[in-house]
């Protein structure tokens, strides 16, 4: 069995990567940083065979790219892990057409072509898991996140649907809406993740991951991590329009 992550050289796609290890997958790890060599080298001491591709999947072509790389080399996807993406935090009108086109691509473009190209294999094979990294943040549509939470609003709706698409063909998809989690993706300091984690503000990584691919293997649609941030939810899609414009107002200086 073989699972292929994407992001995988760090945060929490290093930890999808390292518990599917321990689970006996054998992993094919993606990112455009050149660390995930080290990370597939890492994996691959634990007896599992790991290997690493060195790719941005902000581009339009990646996803077939790391396709055709994945048959030329006779690996079969069982489980598909799109954890790679990428964190904006500034008004829409501020943010450069480089951003907003590889934030859209690597979010939804790659990722949807992704989901198709794999799910076609698992469907001749009769089944398989797709994971795809939604947000938090799809339930706060806040100035400052306006491409980010938009483009994972997108992944959530497709993931919700293309698994019902697949589901009599024995693949199984889920959408993952972590809230906040301790990595490198929000630019936050260590102090603040330490500070973060000991609040419950922010979840670990690895806790993310678990939790992650338990809701996967019991074949749910859609989770968010943690049934307090659920809670949540109804409240933060009414917000009121005084307490938006003071967060915008408090927020303007961090956005960068």
């Amino acid at each position: 069995m073989t699972a292929l992550v994407t992001g995988a050289a760090k945060g929490i796609g290093k930890e999808y990567a390292l518990q599917l290890a321990a689970k006996g997958y054998d992993l094919v790890l993606v990112d455009k940083d050149p660390s995930v060599l080290e990370a597939a080298a890492e994996i691959g001491a634990s007896g599992v065979a790991a290997r690493a591709i060195v790719s941005d999947l902000a581009r339009i072509d990646a996803a077939q790219e790391i396709y055709d790389d994945v048959v030329s080399h006779g690996e079969s996807i069982d489980i598909l892990v799109n954890n790679a993406g990428e964190f904006s935090f500034r008004d829409i009108v501020n943010v450069t057409v480089e951003t907003v086109n590889r934030t859209i691509t690597l979010h939804d473009i790659t990722l949807t072509h992704m989901n198709r190209l794999f799910a076609k294999d698992m469907a001749e094979r009769g089944g398989g898991h797709i994971l795809n990294m939604s947000s938090y943040s799809i339930w706060m549509p806040l100035p400052g996140v306006a491409l980010y939470s938009a483009s994972k609003a997108y992944v959530k709706s497709f993931s919700t649907a293309f698994s019902k698409e697949v589901r009599d063909k024995g693949i199984y998809v889920t959408a993952i809406c972590p809230a906040g989690v301790a990595t490198d993706l929000y630019g936050l300091s260590p102090k603040f993740q330490a500070l973060g984690l000991k609040t419950g503000a922010l979840i670990t990584p690895k806790a993310c991951a678990r939790r992650a691919l338990r809701a996967l293997f019991r074949h749910r649609r859609c989770s968010v991590p943690d049934w307090w941030n659920r809670l949540w939810i109804p409240l933060l899609t009414h917000l009121p329009n005084w307490l938006e414009n003071l967060i915008h107002r408090k927020t303007l200086k961090f956005q960068k």
